[in-house]
């Protein structure tokens, strides 16, 4: 009782410090997220993070900073791994329509078995390498926390026509990074990110293609 109540503490608290206003059904949603991903993570290694504490500042708030540049139209998660960010991104964004792409079987099965435990109704999983994946849609945006370098991610993905564009989670961004990848894409914003409790460096880089 005393951990999950501490868990509901920390992620109330969290969105409060980003001024995010996500329902209360919505924050039960998330915490069961992080229990099944705690539970998971045991067999399936899905994450280095272990604590639930410590996957709720480090995912599901990391996830959640992106919101409010988002916009509309379907957003395409690639390298989902756990299903990050887009599991969170969803359970925010009822309303708002997200495929979860990651070439990984255990992954995928239990991206599957999230969507299923929290009957979470706008999220397609998808099993492929992206660089064969041919969606059905068009894609506003690709949004990835799992690509080494932008350039990567845009070279990889770039066949796919994002209306809106990139949005990438990244660490520590130097500026050879965004040299190498302003060679195809313009980066539109380079957003410096303080996530509640993390104190290591954080960005979102929004690009779109030249």
């Amino acid at each position: 009782m005393g951990v999950a109540h501490s868990l509901v503490t920390t992620l109330a608290q969290g969105l409060q410090q980003l001024r995010l206003d996500i329902p209360a059904a919505q924050q039960a949603a998330l915490l069961e997220y992080v229990q099944l991903l705690h539970t998971w993570n045991a067999a399936y290694n899905l994450t280095a993070i272990r604590a639930p504490q410590d996957m709720l500042s480090r995912h599901i708030l990391d996830a959640l900073v992106a919101l409010p540049w988002l916009g509309a139209g379907p957003i395409l998660d690639v390298g989902s791994g756990a299903g990050l960010p887009g599991i969170p991104l969803a359970i925010a964004c009822p309303d708002q329509e997200f495929i979860l792409l990651d070439s990984n079987g255990k992954k995928v099965r239990f991206i599957k078995q999230v969507v299923m435990a929290l009957q979470i109704q706008n999220v397609d999983v998808v099993q492929s390498r992206v660089e064969t994946y041919q969606p059905s849609t068009a894609i506003g945006l690709i949004v990835s926390r799992a690509f080494a370098s932008l350039l990567d991610l845009v070279n990889a993905t770039r066949h796919l026509q994002p209306q809106r564009g990139w949005l990438a989670w990244k660490g520590q961004l130097k500026a050879d990074e965004l040299a190498q990848v302003q060679a195809i894409a313009e980066v539109e914003q380079d957003i410096r990110v303080v996530l509640p409790g993390v104190e290591a460096e954080r960005h979102l880089v929004k690009m779109k293609l030249k």
